[in-house]
């Protein structure tokens, strides 16, 4: 089981780093096709407006968050196609 966690372990983790990048890098240019300019380097800074600082957190949050939980669901399938199972982590859930 515990080479099997390691596998699963770098396989959920490679998923949701790759679509978090994808995710990403669609939400700067939706942005940038939506509102013709750059997206806020730091939604954070002062010289922001809060609009464009709560648009930006809004519409990049969901992105990341629901690519990630895409590319994780994905991912637990797969390793459930391979090795019959699910991942360690998601076995005890009951649904």
């Amino acid at each position: 089981m515990a080479s099997g966690s390691k596998v699963w372990t770098v396989y959920g983790l490679a998923a949701t780093v790759l679509a978090t990048m994808v995710a990403r890098k669609a939400m700067i240019t939706s942005w940038k096709v939506a509102t013709g300019k750059e997206p806020p380097q730091n939604p954070a800074h002062p010289d922001t407006s809060m609009g464009e600082a709560v648009a930006w957190a809004t519409a990049s949050g969901v992105a990341v968050g629901l690519a990630r939980m895409l590319a994780s669901r994905k991912a637990a399938n797969y390793y459930r196609r391979s090795t019959g199972h699910l991942p360690p982590n998601l076995e005890d859930v009951n649904v």
